[in-house]
């Protein structure tokens, strides 16, 4: 069986947040064809759901960077969380250093998930973080932190690298940035690559080929596993370097295109 692990944003996702009719029809054909089809993408569950094409094609689910498996029914198959602990000393590593921060938890994402900050201007989203009480998180009942985001202004990216550098050796997470301008922090258990091997196990399915398609950091995870590792032509040129092929650009329907004529599927 043959397994298309596909990322979303950047990826799937063309840059007005679309799935193209061509990307659909190509979706459809492979799951046609008898081929496993797996949505494997940084955001929670509840922002994957809201395309219609994948209600439509009922594909399973791999979210927060491998932190939440989900079926093709929508069941939980598999969930990492960081402890609480974890939390309390990264929060203020990251808050010292001026960087938006976003909770991705069983409960929700707190004060927000980062879809929702696409398209705002710099004002509109330090309005969003500037007065909320992170403390507020941790008195919810039966909590699970998933993720926590730090987000950088796009003239302070070097301070993701400070914040990747302060907690090295101080906490055992998985780092990876979806963005140029974000570092993402996770269990140690999860990240899209290991995911995927996990998927197998919990489905008792064996894959003869994976084909992962990305253009971010958290895809590189996915693309050591992969028996063929495609990458976006919108993709940073150091991920470019990492994969077997260069597609197109998200903007040009590189997975539909990919698929069709550098894979011949």
């Amino acid at each position: 069986m043959k397994c298309f692990s596909i990322d979303l944003d950047g990826t799937l996702l063309n840059s007005g947040h679309e799935i193209s009719d061509e990307n659909f029809k190509a979706l459809q054909e492979l799951r046609e064809q008898g081929h496993t089809v797996i949505v494997n993408t940084g955001r929670a569950v509840e922002d994957v759901v809201k395309f219609e094409a994948i209600k439509t094609l009922q594909l399973p689910i791999i979210s927060i960077n491998g932190t939440v498996l989900y079926s093709h029914a929508g069941e939980i198959l598999y969930e990492a969380s960081l402890p609480v602990s974890y939390y309390q000393i990264l929060m203020p590593i990251l808050q010292e250093l001026g960087l938006w921060i976003m909770v991705y938890t069983n409960q929700g994402g707190f004060p927000c998930r980062n879809p929702e900050l696409q398209d705002k201007s710099v004002e509109e989203i330090d309005a969003i973080f500037r007065e909320y009480d992170y403390s507020e998180i941790l008195k919810k009942d039966h909590l699970k932190i998933y993720k926590i985001m730090a987000v950088s202004r796009a003239d302070e990216m070097e301070k993701l690298d400070q914040a990747q550098q302060a907690v090295k050796g101080k906490l055992e997470v998985s780092m990876a940035s979806s963005h140029l301008n974000n570092v993402e922090f996770t269990s140690i258990e999860a990240n899209k690559g290991a995911a995927l091997l996990r998927y197998q196990q919990l489905t008792e399915t064996k894959f003869d080929e994976i084909f992962a398609f990305g253009d971010g950091g958290n895809d590189l995870e996915q693309f050591k596993v992969a028996t063929t590792s495609v990458a976006m032509g919108n993709a940073p040129f150091h991920i470019q370097q990492e994969a077997d092929i260069i597609t197109k650009t998200n903007d040009e329907n590189g997975f539909a295109y990919a698929v069709r004529h550098l894979l011949n599927f």
